[in-house]
């Protein structure tokens, strides 16, 4: 009863984990490293940077001019990733 308590409880976990869609344009570092897979602190740091020195991300390749931010980091993110809030 104990080992299917644990294989039930690690397959709810990636459940409790799921963050919602992160404008990259407007959220916090914390708020950008929390809602995309493969981004610490300091690559949301870097995109925050990156923002604020040359405007806002107008696709989502523009990110991969920020240092440490790849293609492959950017695939795997592509539907949590938001360039534009509703109305904009």
């Amino acid at each position: 009863m104990k080992k299917l308590s644990i294989v039930l409880l690690s397959w709810m976990i990636p459940f409790f984990v799921w963050a919602a869609p992160v404008n990259v344009n407007q959220a916090s570092a914390e708020e950008i490293s929390v809602a995309l897979q493969g981004v610490g602190q300091k690559k949301a740091e870097a995109i925050v940077a990156y923002r604020e020195a040359h405007g806002k991300f107008k696709t989502l390749e523009s990110l991969s001019d920020v240092k440490g931010i790849g293609a492959k980091t950017i695939e795997k993110n592509k539907a949590d990733i938001l360039l534009e809030s509703k109305g904009e």
